[in-house]
């Protein structure tokens, strides 16, 4: 491969399971060093979670792909003088525990940052580095829920449900990337100082909800969950068809709402002036709904996509992972990789998002083995074998 967009760049990971971790792998792939500190005692409890295989989860062989895993003992004074050593030459630090946490390791903004005046450090805890919910313990389900998102999530008539991922962490650790690549950028083309990314999970989610903030300030709208439809915008839903399945359509624009009353045989209905634009539809979503649902009822979902394809009206499945792993547009975009774990086992991984023209992203690696890099990190920190056996002997690494 040829340079990586974050070529040269050194990032420290001191965090665990999906947040932190998140933002390393995405640094990772473009290029960066990631040096992912794990404790001596088991490592990122993520290695555990969900399916395993020979004792790793297999979650870990992506989440952690070309990271060098070195196991540091924080609570040691050896261990977080090792982490000082670090940060001298680093570009990032990121960590995902709760504030005071890193300072009680003597590991804070101040210390660190007075090591190495150009240091980021990206901080994403549940509810942020000041404010009155600073110290309380935070998770994506308590970001999603008090972000705004699970409160439209589900079926109006029955409880708030969860999204089948931690999406909540994701989105937190993808606003921790960006706002590192500005500090990034702002570094290296201004003072050449360093600064604290500080990332609240809650906030994160609630960047991602619209509307929401200024129509409850101007008509006192609380929006509701509405099941599989999008509020305010019609038609825009999920649909049932004669063979059991779903199809999901966005007829919403204007010209494709015509073209799909067309193609469904109600041409009374594209040349209605009242439904000529989205604020009129809103006014009949229900009579719509009805109307597209006994439709696809008549239908299977081959054959309604087939149709509305022709007639350029947005409609697709709703893909199950089978459904993903046998699409050859999945297979051409490259987002289906093949690898082997280290027992020479082939797996299947994710590929690299986004996908750039120059500089793409690459997967070097899978998930290492706990502390598969420690020596070899140690060793450039002028750590020779005999330093780190003394180490190993005080059980810091």
């Amino acid at each position: 491969m040829g340079q990586t967009p974050l070529q040269g760049i050194k990032v420290i990971e001191m965090g665990t399971l999906i947040a932190g971790p998140f933002a390393g792998r995405l640094m990772a792939e473009f290029g960066a060093e990631v040096i992912k500190i794990e404790s001596p005692q088991g490592g990122d409890p993520l290695r555990q979670w969900r399916k395993l295989h020979n004792g790793t989860s297999l979650w870990w062989y992506v989440q952690a792909r070309n990271k060098k895993s070195v196991t540091i003992n924080l609570k040691k004074e050896a261990g977080q003088e090792i982490i000082r050593q670090l940060v001298k030459d680093a570009d990032i630090v990121i960590e995902n525990f709760r504030p005071g946490v890193m300072e009680g390791w003597n590991l804070g903004w101040e210390q660190l940052s007075a090591i190495n005046p150009g240091l980021i450090m990206v901080r994403i805890s549940g509810y942020g580095q000041t404010g009155p919910y600073r110290d309380r313990p935070g998770f994506g389900a308590i970001g999603e829920s008090m972000g705004g998102l699970r409160h439209l999530t589900g079926r109006p008539d029955e409880a708030p449900v969860r999204v089948g991922v931690s999406i909540g962490d994701s989105i937190a650790a993808m606003h921790g990337v960006m706002g590192a690549l500005m500090a990034l950028h702002q570094r290296n083309t201004g003072d050449g100082k360093g600064q604290i990314v500080d990332v609240a999970l809650y906030e994160s989610v609630f960047n991602l909800m619209e509307s929401l903030l200024p129509e409850y300030d101007m008509f006192g709208l609380i929006r509701n969950r509405s099941g599989a439809s999008l509020p305010g915008i019609t038609p825009s839903n999920t649909y049932p068809c004669r063979d059991k399945k779903y199809v999901v359509i966005g007829a919403n624009a204007d010209s494709i709402f015509k073209r799909m009353m067309l193609a469904i045989g109600r041409g009374d209905l594209a040349n209605d002036p009242e439904l000529a634009h989205n604020n009129g539809r809103v006014k009949r979503t229900r009579e719509l709904d009805d109307i597209i649902t006994a439709w696809t009822m008549q239908h299977d979902l081959e054959e309604i996509l087939t149709v509305l394809d022709k007639a350029e009206v947005p409609a697709g499945k709703i893909y199950d992972i089978a459904d993903i792993v046998n699409d050859p547009h999945y297979q051409v975009r490259e987002m289906i990789r093949q690898f082997q774990l280290p027992d020479e086992c082939p797996l299947k991984l994710p590929g690299i998002v986004p996908k750039l023209s120059r500089t793409p992203g690459e997967i070097r690696w899978v998930g290492p083995r706990l502390g598969e890099h420690t020596a070899e990190v140690l060793s450039s920190l002028g750590y020779d074998e005999v330093a780190q056996a003394a180490l190993k002997v005080q059980e810091v690494i």
